[in-house]
């Protein structure tokens, strides 16, 4: 009765596993590189994304089905901060077509729950995309300077003087 939506649900699973990876991929890559407010993005939206998963996989047994926990795609091996973000923007907006053309082939196989849960998602990309195009628009203007503060501000904070000695109790 319902495998059209579990079909598309762990299409969707698919496609959040493989975002989750990249996004982590990304998280160490932008740790490394000190750019530490990209870094923290993208380990927050791919935690986000884990619990789009989550809920994917609530329906699917909801609906008597299976949860498929395959990646569609390996991760890309890329470094630059900027091909980062295009990948993120273009990941995004992909992710909000694909799930409102989900919500309209649940709609028309009367499965207003799975296409709500889609709808919801969609909701979600957006605000990924609009954070990830928030930055991606930072590095145009701003160029290397905006990531290399980032670096900078790391730099500084690791050099600050630290207290000597072992750290006091807390007062009762």
């Amino acid at each position: 009765m319902h495998e059209k939506s579990i079909d598309l649900l762990n299409r969707a699973v698919a496609d959040e596993l493989a975002t989750v990876h990249q996004y982590m991929y990304f998280h160490f890559h932008c740790d490394d590189q000190g750019v530490d407010l990209l870094s923290a993005l993208f380990k927050r939206t791919a935690i986000q994304e884990m619990l789009h998963i989550e809920r994917l996989a609530d329906r699917i047994l909801f609906l008597k089905g299976d949860v498929v926990m395959e990646a569609a795609a390996k991760v890309e091996p890329i470094h630059d901060v900027k091909a980062m973000l295009e990948w993120a923007d273009s990941s995004e907006q992909s992710a909000i077509r694909m799930y409102n053309q989900f919500a309209v082939e649940c709609a028309a196989n009367a499965d207003s729950a799975t296409k709500k849960l889609f709808e919801d998602l969609v909701m979600d990309e957006e605000r990924h995309y609009g954070q990830f195009d928030d930055e991606m628009e930072n590095v145009k203007r701003y160029g290397d300077s905006y990531l290399a503060q980032q670096a900078m501000e790391r730099s500084r904070a690791a050099a600050a003087p630290q207290p000597a000695g072992p750290p006091k109790a807390p007062k009762p």
